[in-house]
């Protein structure tokens, strides 16, 4: 089952998108897995076991609460997507277990991606200025790729603020199996798009 559309996804689309996916199609042992650090990942060797493969990218936003106060912002409303080849609907609550679609155009169709917000993470520590905000989206039956995928924004103990994507993935239909060395190449170059519009959308508030 593939999700696919000739014209620019319709709200009513990925809604019908949405309702046709089904369950998680990767394992609950790995549900959440994406809100531990990098390196906790990769040590992970039932990940690697299981046939999934890391991607992460780590980018300087800016410094300063204020900066990060945007760059939460900018998640929340999925500027993150702001693309002209990949969107979600901006008005999408950003709440465990609500299911979205991340609508991508591919040579000429559009396709419907249906995932789950798996948890929301912010935390802040005492004594120190340091804050970060997050969520994790696990991928529905219906996907092309099976795994977990997180987005954040970080203050750090440097004032130093960091936009950063950590997944993990594996082939869930032929299309991507025999296509998953350029699917590696899209998702690094959608991490270099997605700062981009990120710092798009925190300059752009700025003035």
């Amino acid at each position: 089952m593939v999700f696919l559309c000739w014209t620019r996804p319709s709200p009513q689309e990925q809604k019908t998108c949405i309702n046709k996916s089904g369950a998680f199609n990767y394992d609950a042992k790995f549900r959440g897995a994406t809100s531990k650090p990098l390196s906790c990942l990769q040590e992970d060797k039932e990940l690697s076991k299981d046939g999934f493969l890391l991607n992460h990218a780590r980018v300087l936003v800016g410094s300063g609460l204020e900066t990060y106060e945007k760059g939460k912002s900018a998640l929340q409303t999925w500027k993150h997507f702001g693309l002209n080849w990949a969107f979600v609907d901006p008005k999408t609550p950003i709440q465990s277990g609500v299911k979205f679609c991340v609508c991508v155009k591919e040579f000429l169709p559009w396709m419907m991606m249906p995932l789950q917000v798996v948890y929301v993470d912010e935390k802040r520590k005492a004594n120190k200025a340091m804050v970060s905000f997050g969520f994790g989206s696990g991928t529905l039956q219906g996907h092309l790729l099976a795994g977990e995928e997180r987005f954040s924004i970080e203050l750090d103990e440097n004032n130093q603020v960091w936009y950063e994507i950590l997944s993990f993935s594996k082939p869930a239909h032929f299309l991507s199996f025999i296509g998953y060395p350029y699917v590696m190449l899209r998702q690094k170059y959608f991490a270099h798009r997605s700062a981009h519009a990120v710092l798009k959308h925190m300059n752009a508030s700025q003035s």
